[in-house]
C-alpha cells in the first residue's frame, strides 16, 4: 500500500536522510517567519504552497495555475507570485515574462509586478547568470518582504520556484534556499519522461533534508510518447513519501483550467475546500 506523509507511518523507503515532518488533518502547517510576524499582528493564516519541479520545463507553472484556478474557482482571494523570473521581455513599457503573466492570470488578487515577482530578469537562463548580466543581486529579503505583502490581501498565496529544486541565485542562496526560508508545504511536480523516477527522487530527498513538508506530488506528461508511463508511476508512488495529486496528461490547450480537472488537492491538511479559511 502506497504510504504517504498524512499517513502516521514511516516513508514508504528507507532515506539516508531525516524523514520528512509529517502533516495530519489534526496538525497546523509549519509556520513560514513571515505568517509568524502576521499572526503576531491578528492577521489569520492562509493556505500557501510552495510549487517546485524536478527540472525546468516539466509544467510548474501549469500546475500552479490549476491550482489557483481552483481556489478562486471555490471563491477564495488567491494570488499567485513567481519570485524570481529570468526571460522577460519589455512590452508596453513594462517587462513580461510568459510564466509570471500566466499565474496573475489565474489568480483573482492583481497586485504591483516589483510584489509579484520582485526579480525579473531579461535573459532566459539560470537566475544567477541571468541576475549577473543586469548587475542585480539577488537577496532573499526583498522576496520575503513581498510574500508578507500578497500573504496579507490575499486568502491563498502558491509560490512557484525556478527550474528544478536547487537552481542557483548567487553564490550563497539558491532556491532550495528560498523555499526553506518560506517554511511552505512543497507540492512537486515530475515531469514525466526518461529519467524522471531519479530527477524525483533526488529533488525528494532535498525537500526532506532541509525539513520541509512534501504535501505531495503532481504527475505531468512531459514526453507525450514515454513508454511505460503508468509503470513509471507506480514505482514512483510506491517510493515518493507523498500522496499524487494528480496526472496531467499531454493537453492541447494547456490552460489552468484545462489542467485543474487532473488535479485533487482536496484532501491536502489545510486545503480551503475542507476548511473554510
Amino acid at each position: 500500500m502506497t504510504k504517504n506523509l498524512n499517513d502516521p507511518q514511516e516513508p514508504a523507503v528507507e532515506l539516508a536522510i531525516p524523514p520528512a515532518p509529517v502533516l495530519t488533518a489534526n496538525e497546523e502547517k509549519p509556520v513560514s517567519a513571515p505568517s509568524e510576524a502576521l499572526a503576531a499582528e491578528g492577521i489569520p493564516s492562509r493556505f500557501c504552497c510552495f510549487v517546485t519541479g524536478t527540472d525546468t520545463e516539466i509544467g510548474k507553472t501549469l500546475v500552479s495555475s490549476a491550482i489557483l484556478h481552483k481556489l478562486v474557482e471555490a471563491g477564495h482571494r488567491a494570488c499567485g507570485m513567481k519570485p524570481i523570473a529570468a526571460g522577460a521581455e519589455l512590452r508596453d513599457g513594462e517587462l513580461h515574462n510568459e510564466d509570471a503573466d500566466m499565474l496573475a492570470g489565474a489568480g483573482n488578487v492583481h497586485l504591483p509586478q516589483n510584489i509579484t515577482t520582485p526579480f525579473m530578469l531579461r535573459e532566459p537562463c539560470a537566475p544567477h547568470i541571468a541576475a549577473s548580466l543586469e548587475g542585480v543581486s539577488i537577496d532573499p529579503v526583498p522576496i520575503i518582504a513581498a510574500y508578507a505583502e500578497i500573504l496579507a490581501a490575499s486568502d491563498a498565496v502558491v509560490v512557484e520556484g525556478v527550474g528544478g529544486f536547487r537552481v542557483p541565485f548567487s553564490d550563497t542562496f539558491d532556491s532550495a534556499d528560498l523555499a526553506a526560508q518560506l517554511n511552505l508545504p512543497v507540492i512537486l511536480v515530475v515531469g514525466m519522461r526518461l529519467g524522471c523516477i531519479s530527477h524525483a527522487l533526488l529533488t525528494v530527498e532535498a525537500i526532506v533534508a532541509r525539513g520541509l513538508v512534501l504535501a505531495g506530488w503532481v504527475a505531468n506528461t512531459a514526453d507525450p510518447d514515454m513508454r511505460f508511463f503508468d509503470e513509471n508511476i507506480e514505482a514512483l508512488e510506491a517510493r515518493i513519501p507523498a500522496p499524487l495529486l494528480g496526472v496531467v496528461p499531454r493537453l492541447e490547450d494547456p490552460t489552468a483550467a484545462n489542467a485543474a480537472r487532473f488535479i485533487d488537492l482536496a484532501g491536502l491538511p489545510g486545503w480551503p475546500s475542507a476548511r473554510a479559511l
